[in-house]
């Protein structure tokens, strides 16, 4: 992840100094990255291509203001926060609207058991079908609120460090392992019903 973080770093200077072309290099190697983080975060892929592609906007519109203080990683993390925290606002305010939200939130859902079962720290010890087990993940992983689920994709699908996650975040590190531990144990708790059985004693 070294390499491909001091390559984006190296690409954003350029694209600082108006380099179009780096540009389009920085977008094609974030681009899956950024999608896949925000079809884990929302469930559904087109909402999440263009969740993305606000992303690079954003990159894009702020590429004069950019200096090489943090990774790469840390400040792209950092506006994908914002923009997922700005969609849960706008969720809420058509929530309270009586708008029904997207029903194909379920479309990542074979992504999130593994995370939520990673995350956890269970292994399953029985096989369960995959639209029960769809639909227990469903319920585990909106249980989670915006900054306990962020946090989990951000250590678990993007594989950040506690200080990357900070600083993205705008939190301090034990918030951060605090956030983590509280998501950990909700998971655990939620999903331990299905993924653990009493074992026939010897």
């Amino acid at each position: 992840m070294s390499t491909a973080t001091d390559l984006s770093t190296e690409l954003m200077l350029r694209v600082r100094d108006g380099d179009a072309d780096a540009f389009e290099q920085l977008v094609a190697l974030w681009q899956p990255r950024l999608v896949t983080l925000f079809k884990h975060h929302t469930g559904d892929h087109a909402t999440a291509e263009d969740l993305a592609q606000e992303v690079f906007m954003r990159v894009y519109r702020a590429r004069h203001r950019y200096e090489p203080k943090a990774k790469f990683t840390t400040w792209v993390h950092t506006i994908a926060n914002n923009l997922a925290s700005d969609l849960r606002q706008r969720a809420y305010r058509r929530k309270e609207r009586g708008v029904v939200a997207n029903p194909s939130a379920s479309g990542s859902m074979v992504g999130l058991d593994q995370m939520a079962v990673a995350a956890s720290g269970l292994l399953p010890t029985r096989q369960l079908a995959a639209a029960e087990m769809q639909a227990v993940v469903q319920q585990a992983i909106a249980s989670l609120n915006e900054r306990q689920r962020m946090v989990i994709l951000l250590a678990k699908f993007e594989h950040c460090s506690y200080d990357e996650i900070a600083a993205a975040m705008k939190l301090s590190v034990p918030a951060v392992k605090s956030l983590l531990f509280r998501a950990r144990e909700q998971l655990r708790l939620a999903l331990q019903p299905y993924l653990t059985e009493q074992e026939p004693s010897a």
